[in-house]
């Protein structure tokens, strides 16, 4: 039912129909949560668990990180195993399930209805993860081309899944006693499961493609990325044994030390990719992206902070929870999505647009394809608001955190404005 007509040749690029959608549904997310930042800043002095809090961090999750993620999985890991995609229609399937699960699920912890509209909402987001799977995992199969690559987004959707169905447990423990406790006490489970399961391993993997490639490197060593792999899976096993069997909270320093190993090794591979690249210029969208591998260190000093104050303390520092939270999701993960957009976009519309035209004229290069000095600006306002946003949390300072806030909010229009140029584009042959 769900088999691609036109996957009978060799070729391993998805239709642009496929991807294309989620990169659009990503920037407008990203513009809301944005606009929801800004409105809410006088929410983020208080407790990390708030309703605005949560629809901001869901919106930054789901809307934008992952649908991104799903959308550039769909167009590279034919790519990593060298063979089509299963079902371009089980592709769409998995974009309407996410893209109307998601509104559902923000706005039902907007208002904090934890009923029908979060409920809805959870359900149809693990109906979309579950046809990502499907997908993923039969052209895997299919292909008998696996690598530590394509590995690691499967494995990182699975933990992908798990953390949709802990989070439909959280939601639905508030009104029925599902769970031994309060929802509350599962909120870390939750989180990290799909901090360091589904992104943490998911850009380790894919990064440690994606970032030779485009610096144009000719390290590699899969040894190490299997070592990456190993810490990442293992320490959030364990943290997850833990949490589950035991109150010791010293213990919980072993899981944290295997994960910041990983990101150790994963960020001297990148600096190894760096070191022996043959382009020696790197431009503006691969800076961005190598920034986003310093910035992985921000949240573990902050991760290491909040354990030591959970052993020196029985409560929690919500100021400490509110800053990590913001430094993975606009920090992170954030400037990531805003390098790799630019690197992987370009070529998508240049090849939806120009594929036929090959040989005809001359055509543009995909970077000409967006406005630099638009980049050049959302690089610098993202950098600043990323920053004085940071400061303001720290200080708890209102009129720092409006600055920070209204800085993001002009990266977001940038980032819509060069996004959509690009989708728009049409054809220009000289």
């Amino acid at each position: 039912m769900f088999a691609n007509h036109d996957n009978s040749g060799t070729a391993t690029t998805t239709s642009y129909r496929v991807v294309l959608p989620f990169y659009f549904y990503a920037a407008i997310a990203f513009l809301v949560a944005t606009v929801l930042l800004f409105l809410s800043t006088g929410d983020l002095q208080g407790h990390y668990f708030h309703p605005h809090t949560l629809a901001i961090t869901h919106t930054m999750a789901l809307g934008w990180g992952t649908m991104i993620i799903l959308g550039a999985s769909y167009q590279l890991v034919p790519v990593l195993i060298e063979g089509p995609l299963y079902s371009n229609r089980l592709a769409y399937v998995s974009f309407l399930l996410a893209a109307a699960g998601i509104p559902l699920l923000v706005y039902g912890f907007y208002v904090f209805d934890v009923g029908w509209p979060t409920q809805t909402g959870a359900l149809l987001l693990i109906g979309a993860i579950i046809s990502f799977l499907i997908n993923l995992g039969t052209s895997m199969v299919q292909s008998k081309k696996e690598n530590i690559h394509a590995l690691s987004v499967f494995t990182a959707s699975l933990w992908l899944l798990a953390t949709a169905v802990v989070g439909l447990l959280l939601i639905c423990n508030f009104s029925q006693s599902l769970l031994p406790a309060g929802s509350l006490s599962y909120l870390s489970l939750h989180a990290h499961m799909g901090i360091v399961g589904w992104f943490l391993l998911l850009v380790t993997g894919v990064g440690s493609r994606l970032i030779p490639m485009f610096l144009i490197s000719k390290y590699t060593h899969t040894k190490t990325l299997w070592w990456i792999f190993m810490l990442i899976n293992t320490g959030l096993l364990a943290f997850v044994f833990l949490f589950l069997y035991t109150n010791s909270r010293w213990l919980f320093v072993w899981p944290l030390l295997a994960i910041a190993a990983a990101i150790v090794l994963f960020g001297h591979f990148c600096f190894r990719a760096y070191q022996e690249r043959i382009r020696k210029k790197v431009d503006k969208p691969m800076q961005l992206s190598l920034l986003s591998v310093l910035l992985l260190l921000l949240p573990i000093l902050l991760l290491i902070l909040i354990v030591v104050w959970l052993m020196l303390s029985p409560a929690v520092n919500s100021q400490l929870v509110i800053a990590y939270g913001f430094i993975v999701f606009f920090g992170w993960i954030t400037a990531i999505v805003l390098g790799m957009t630019f690197k992987t976009l370009p070529f998508i519309v240049w090849n939806k647009v120009y594929h036929d035209l090959a040989g005809k004229g001359k055509t543009p290069n995909p970077k000409d394809l967006f406005t630099q000095a638009v980049f050049n600006w959302m690089g610098i306002s993202y950098v600043a608001g990323f920053v004085v946003f940071t400061a303001g949390l720290f200080l708890q300072q209102a009129g720092i955190l409006q600055t920070g806030s209204v800085l993001l909010l002009i990266t977001a229009v940038l980032y819509n404005w060069n996004v959509m140029k690009l989708l728009l584009h049409k054809a220009t042959i000289v």
